[in-house]
């Protein structure tokens, strides 16, 4: 741990200097700093490089060094914070669910534009997490009837929080396994980030993934299950022209496409994400 001795006369500029600590914990040290120090002294991030002399008073500056060990021994960013912003909304975020990744933003953007011809569309986001596909739709579309789901209670409170904090009255949330407790109703669009790594994925001990919950991440079958089962169900759920959109794995774009084919879909395919690998794949059902 930091001697908290060391927030003597600590200045912005010295605890921005403190990112030297997390060289080889983060790939984003510079940044990760700024967001601890503007947490801790509630200012934006301009205000850090307009007056990196002046002094952090001795409280925040102790709170600047306890976050700054739980980010150098590992732990989310967001986990510390409370939040995370996706498609810039502000999410609560906690250990209970998936952090929301930006690569994730290729999904919203997809769904917009799939939506782009539909006037008051019906959308279904399953495992919704945090709320934010859902969130993110509802805010793009006034029009939009938004149903999200989730199996876990107490994500589902977390993800109705959000959704009360943005103001949003377009969106139901339902605590539901999958399709278990979907009314039955035609949708205009059905989407989900469901869980897709395989179990042995040596990527589970890296990272952020350390701290966020297995069964927002893991799926059995190499990481197919959810994806596959998702893919059986949805045509019942849909109307006729409705599409099913998927975030998946990199390398699970082929099967993807496969499974969509073969239970009857058409106009299949595939998108990168900002990364330039395959990360979502969708199909309509007529």
């Amino acid at each position: 741990m930091t001697d908290q001795c060391d927030t003597t006369a600590l200045t912005i500029a010295a605890a921005m200097a403190m990112r030297q600590r997390l060289l080889g914990a983060s790939d984003s040290p510079d940044l990760d700093v700024a967001l601890l120090l503007c947490h801790c002294l509630g200012k934006p991030r301009s205000y850090l490089y307009t007056w990196p002399e002046r002094e952090v008073e001795t409280a925040q500056a102790q709170q600047f060094l306890s976050l700054l060990d739980r980010r150098v021994a590992g732990e989310p960013i967001a986990h510390i914070l409370g939040e995370r912003d996706f498609w810039s909304l502000p999410l609560a975020v906690s250990p209970l669910t998936l952090i929301p990744r930006p690569d994730t933003e290729c999904l919203v953007e997809r769904a917009l534009a799939m939506l782009t011809s539909r006037a008051k569309p019906q959308i279904l986001d399953l495992g919704t997490g945090t709320g934010a596909i859902a969130l993110a739709l509802a805010s793009e579309r006034a029009d939009a009837l938004v149903l999200a789901s989730d199996f876990s209670a107490e994500v589902v409170s977390l993800a109705e929080q959000n959704r009360m904090a943005l103001g949003l009255t377009n969106v139901r949330l339902v605590c539901s396994n999958w399709f278990a407790a979907i009314p039955a109703q035609g949708f205009s669009l059905i989407v989900s980030n469901p869980p897709y790594i395989d179990a042995q994925d040596p990527h589970l001990s890296e990272g952020d993934v350390r701290f966020e919950p297995a069964s927002a991440l893991v799926a059995a079958n190499d990481g197919m299950a959810d994806l596959l089962s998702i893919i059986r169900e949805a045509p019942a759920y849909l109307l006729s022209g409705g599409e099913l959109l998927l975030e998946h794995g990199y390398q699970q774009g082929e099967l993807v496409r496969q499974a969509l084919i073969e239970r009857g879909f058409v106009d299949v395919a595939s998108q990168a994400d900002y990364g330039g690998n395959e990360r979502i794949s969708w199909g309509t059902w007529l």
